[in-house]
């Protein structure tokens, strides 16, 4: 461990020589440490795992990372970052039906869209995968902002019309993969970013062996 421990510090000893070349700054205060993987690798490491030296300041590691806004855990489930992002969007729904009387429906659908479908879709295609409870915290989240649109009752029937046929809502799950089918469209046409599309390639291009799924348009990751 304490190999990988050295490498890290050297190559954060690396960048932070190339930013003061180039007139800039590694903020040691706000650089987080976070030592990710299994539970059980978790309760090896103990307490969070080892520090790193970053010159004279000692970054400490911590049980969970904020990255562009998603909440990272030391075993890389999104728990904490679906919860927050529950708890906000219900803040605001509570703010919402406050000032319900004086909103008319154009601009009650404004302020969803702003305040909560926009945290729900945001970086969602990390959730690619997760389970359904997790899937479910953020469908509860649409439901409440749904019936708050359409004005109707939390017990009232017909909640499954009022997403898909009323205000044309896709499902949590639905909307994880809608968001990677564009990302993927995105990459096949060159309009994504080379980190991305460097690594997303149709299967026909594929030369190592013949797939049957080449005959489906798929496509497939590269791990190089």
């Amino acid at each position: 461990m304490m190999s990988v421990v050295e490498r890290l510090e050297r190559c954060l000893t690396a960048v932070s020589h190339w930013m003061a070349a180039n007139r800039l700054k590694l903020n040691a205060e706000k650089t987080k440490l976070l030592w990710a993987g299994s539970r059980y690798s978790a309760a090896v490491l103990g307490n969070n795992g080892p520090s790193l030296k970053l010159g004279q300041d000692t970054v400490a590691p911590s049980n969970r990372v904020r990255v562009l806004g998603v909440i990272f855990s030391s075993d890389l489930s999104l728990d904490d970052h679906v919860a927050r992002v529950s708890a906000t969007c219900f803040y605001w729904l509570r703010q919402f039906r406050r000032v319900q009387c004086s909103l008319d429906d154009d601009a009650m659908k404004m302020l969803i869209h702003a305040f909560i479908t926009s945290r729900v879709d945001y970086c969602n295609a990390v959730l690619a995968g997760s389970p359904k409870s997790t899937t479910d915290t953020l469908q509860r989240v649409l439901n409440a902002a749904a019936r708050l649109v359409t004005n109707t009752d939390k017990y009232d029937r017909g909640l499954s019309c009022l997403l898909h046929d009323q205000l044309r809502w896709l499902n949590v799950p639905e909307r994880i993969e809608y968001k990677l089918a564009v990302m993927i469209r995105r990459c096949l046409e060159d309009k994504a970013p080379t980190y991305l599309s460097d690594y997303c390639i149709p299967v026909t291009a594929v030369r190592s062996r013949h797939l049957r799924s080449a005959e489906s348009d798929c496509t497939a990751l590269s791990a190089n």
